[in-house]
Order: C-alpha cells, then structure tokens, then sequence
C-alpha cells in the first residue's frame, strides 16, 4: 500500500479543539484574567469608597463617591503586616482613608493636622501645630459655640485630661523610635499605643505594667498620626479616640468620581438622577 500521502500525526500543540469549549476557554481565562488585574488594582492601587456622614464637610458631602490612591502611602500586603515602600510621607493638611483604631473593619477619612513628632494644640478651636497657627481649610466649618478652656470634656482622649474639643492639648505625637516615660501622669495618653503594637497594659498602684512586668519606659515601634474632620464641631477625631497608627493607613484621597443626594431612594430612580452634583464629579479632594 502506498503511504505517500498518509497524515502525519498531530503534535500536542496542533490538537484540534472543539469551537464551543475553545470558545468557553477563552472566556474563562478573560474573566480570570479580569479578577485578577481588579484585585491587583484593588489591593495596591485605587480603591473606590462613599462619604456616609457630614465628619468632613464642607470638603466632602454625604453621597460623594471617592477614588483613594493606595500605593502613594505605600499599600500593605493582604493578610500581613508588610507595607510597601511609599512615595511620600503623609503631611499635615492630607486628607487620608485609614482603618478606625478601635475596630480595624471599619474605614474613617480625616483631615491629618500633626505627624509624628510634631505638638498638636487647640485654642479657642484653632489649631496650632509645633506652635504655628495653621491655615483652616478652605471648606471646612465650625459653629458659633465654643468649649471654654478649662471646661474638660470626659468624652475627650486622653481620659481625665482637662481637654475639650475647643481647647485641646498641647500633646506631642508619637514617633518611631521615641521613649516613652510610663507612670500614672501618661498612663492614659499612652495606654492605646501599647495595645497597638500588641502589648497588654494595665495601672495598679499607680505603677505602669506592661505584659504583666513593672515597667517605667516604652520605645515605640511605629509611626503615629493625628486626625480632625474638617467639620470640627460634629466630627468623632483623634480628640476621642487618640492617635491613628501608620499600620491602620490605607491611602490618600484624590479625587471625587460621583456624587447625588443619598436621602433619595435609588427605587425612585429618575428622581435620584435628577439629584446628581455634577459641579462635584471630578473635583480632586484637597
């Protein structure tokens, strides 16, 4: 028989392929591709977050859509405690996302006032930071009424200190490297740091104990901030609850994507249209 002309075989490579599981191949492996390069930009580049409450008005209303940028802190690797190195350091007048120090689930935007090392203080409801009175930003507000200095307000971090929202300080932010001096003055002001940086702490008999030993200093292991909403008299801040840890930073605001008036039901859906802030929908948040 002559076998001149039989077919070769096939190599691996030239298996023919059925059009429809070709076609659900292809598809498969777009959407996987898809989820992936969502994911990648999710977790390390821009994430998208709505304002629920007036913290940070003017500068930002209820029913503004944001786009933070996650990388320019340095984004933090899913499911550790790695962060990547970071463009630039967060400065005072930054308007950033981070976790809420008391519960990491839930996600706060505020207006950063003080680094770390720097002296936070409040006269008369301006702000002073390393004694410099700074600028109040250009959309933000406050009412008439002022908290007299010397009135303290028992809501005000740190616990049983004279402080109130109006007249605040003067306190030092926490630094990387700093020593803490640990006794019964500083045990509140410092008590929450410790905590963060996974340490039990407790006072009793106005010695400081830390992981159950007597313990009169602390060297801090990270970075710490001081947050106001630009909202200052209907704001829950670091005048409540304290210093924001650098570990609780997700990113940088930078720019307003959408923005309606979310006391309309999207059910009333023409009438939710009818309700767009178009002068707000790309407006860089600053």
């Amino acid at each position: 028989m002559n076998n001149e002309h039989a077919q070769e075989p096939l190599n691996e490579d030239e298996t023919l392929v059925e059009p429809n599981a070709r076609w659900w191949r292809d598809w498969l492996e777009a959407v996987l591709f898809a989820i992936i390069i969502a994911f990648v930009l999710r977790t390390f580049v821009v994430e998208a977050y709505r304002i629920p409450s007036s913290s940070m008005e003017n500068t930002l209303l209820v029913g503004d859509f944001l786009l933070v940028n996650k990388f320019l802190y340095g984004a933090q690797l899913p499911f550790t405690d790695i962060r990547l190195p970071a463009l630039k350091p967060i400065e005072p007048g930054d308007v950033v996302v981070f976790k809420f120090p008391r519960d990491k689930e839930t996600n706060f935007i505020k207006r950063c006032v003080a680094t770390p090392g720097q002296t936070i203080e409040i006269k008369n409801k301006i702000v002073f930071v390393d004694d410099v009175e700074q600028a109040f930003p250009i959309d933000a507000k406050y009412g008439d009424d002022t908290e007299p200095l010397g009135k303290p307000d028992r809501a005000i971090f740190p616990f049983f200190s004279t402080f109130n929202r109006d007249n605040y300080g003067k306190v030092r932010i926490p630094k990387k490297g700093d020593t803490l001096t640990l006794d019964e003055q500083s045990f509140y002001l410092y008590k929450l740091i410790l905590e963060y940086e996974s340490h039990s702490v407790a006072l009793m008999g106005g010695t400081v104990y830390v992981d159950g030993k007597p313990t009169d200093t602390y060297q801090v292991k990270q970075n710490y901030y001081f947050m106001l909403g630009d909202n200052r008299d209907n704001s829950h801040d670091s005048r409540y609850w304290g210093f924001v840890p650098e570990s609780h930073i997700i990113g940088s605001a930078l720019l307003i994507y959408w923005s309606w008036n979310p006391d309309v039901h999207l059910s009333n859906f023409f009438e939710k249209l009818r309700t767009v802030r178009w002068e707000r929908i790309g407006r860089i948040i600053h």
